[in-house]
């Protein structure tokens, strides 16, 4: 029973840091709108394979992290990118122009 336990906390803990590590994982889109004012920006993630691969919209809309700068991107870049979600609210952690 002991040993049965002791699988469970482990498969548990794996899955927990298997979960974080995906939220972290580096995406890549195109930025369809851009508002430095408001420190905002919309992402239209790229899509793998060819099934909607042309579907078109404005994107995945995202507050900037304090401290992340705008400067460097503009409306068309295509993007490597990491995003966080919490209360409802994604937030870009890394922005990186390709």
């Amino acid at each position: 029973m002991k040993i049965a336990k002791i699988i469970l906390a482990g498969t548990a803990a794996l899955t927990i840091i298997g979960s974080a590590a995906l939220a972290q994982q580096a995406l890549t889109g195109t930025i369809t709108k851009l508002n430095r004012i408001n420190g905002t920006i919309a992402i239209q993630p790229t899509q793998s394979g060819t099934i909607g691969a042309n579907s078109g919209g404005a994107g995945e809309e995202f507050k900037v992290q304090d401290g992340l700068s705008l400067e460097t991107v503009h409306a068309g870049d295509k993007v490597t990118f990491s995003a966080t979600e919490k209360d409802g609210t994604k937030t870009i952690t890394k922005l990186q122009k390709q």
